[in-house]
């Protein structure tokens, strides 16, 4: 165990190397930079166009350097000094933008996970051992319209359902009379009852797709010859299906914590205009649309980083969790 442990973070060593380099240069691809969109952007304005100036920023962020000057720059300013550079359009370092966004979209994603977790599990085994019922042809038909339905409509939807029947507007995290307002009892309320909006709207998606995966998953588990071999023996039925199909079943809900860790950066942009929420998601949008070459690196960087820490982490539950899994340790 320790041993495949170990070479799982050897390897995980060159595969951030390699997406650091890849990230860098993706952010590159379009032509110009970060001054060329301030030069448009003052050109469609009527506004004048100060070469010296330009010239001067363009030596200040070493944006005349060649690619590899200006990529060790930024990686070794990461990896000695967790140093991610300083943004060009908010001229703030890069550190500070994302601190109270991440955390708000960690928050944000965490709840998520969880709310998925706690509404996928039950639904999904009730549709597998209830079979052609009524409640699975309407969980089925509820998980169709989760996947179909944009989620930025599902949001307008449950703003319109605050407002109307709560008298509130879900939109932001917190009222404006909260906002500048020290943790109490009244904010905390204030925050969970703007919560559960962005939960459910980026959950629903998740939740459907996930109910579908468990409760195919568990139906070919219990069409296996094990089974009919243990139901055989008078193992009784709700023994036989929590011992063996519905663990191998679950693999889904820890094979997918790669994916969801990277989207705790690149939260929906369009959801989080929707409802005001200051996430990741619009932050690398701007980022992108401006050619802000740090901050847009460090946002994919990260997520990168968390789908590789993220799959570790998958691989590592999946082998506590499926003895096939666990076998393959010592190989």
């Amino acid at each position: 165990m320790l041993g495949y442990i170990a070479r799982r973070v050897l390897v995980m060593i060159p595969t951030l190397f390699v997406i650091s380099v890849l990230s860098f240069a993706i952010i590159q691809l379009p032509p110009g930079d970060y001054l060329t969109t301030v030069v448009a952007q003052l050109e469609v304005e009527g506004g004048e166009v100060d070469s010296a100036q330009l010239a001067a920023l363009r030596e200040r962020y070493g944006l005349g350097e060649s690619f590899f000057v200006q990529y060790y720059a930024w990686i070794s300013n990461i990896v000695f000094h967790l140093d991610f550079g300083h943004s060009f359009e908010w001229n703030r370092p890069v550190s500070g933008l994302l601190g109270d966004r991440l955390a708000l979209t960690v928050a944000l994603s965490i709840c998520t996970i969880l709310f998925i977790w706690l509404v996928a599990f039950p639904i999904g085994v009730y549709s597998a051992l209830r079979q052609r019922s009524i409640g699975d042809y309407a969980f089925t038909m509820i998980g169709f319209i989760g996947l179909a339905v944009p989620n930025f409509m599902i949001a307008l939807v449950l703003m319109w359902v605050g407002l109307r029947y709560f008298g509130q507007s879900p939109g932001g995290i917190v009222s404006p009379e909260y906002a500048g307002a020290a943790w109490n009892l009244g904010k905390l309320l204030d925050v969970l009852g703007h919560l559960w909006v962005p939960v459910v709207v980026w959950g629903t998606a998740g939740t459907a797709g996930l109910i579908r995966i468990l409760r195919n998953n568990l139906l070919d588990e219990l069409r296996k010859p094990y089974v009919v071999a243990a139901r055989a023996r008078g193992l009784p039925e709700r023994r036989l299906t929590v011992k063996y199909p519905l663990r191998v079943a679950l693999n889904p809900f820890f094979s997918t914590i790669g994916w969801i860790l990277a989207s705790l950066i690149g939260a929906d942009a369009i959801v989080s205009r929707v409802l005001n929420l200051d996430t990741t998601g619009p932050l690398l949008l701007r980022a992108l649309m401006a050619q802000d070459m740090y901050l847009a690196g460090s946002l994919i960087l990260i997520s990168a980083v968390l789908v590789v820490i993220g799959t570790l982490i998958s691989d590592l539950l999946l082998g506590w969790l499926d003895p096939r899994v666990r076998l393959r340790y010592g190989q």
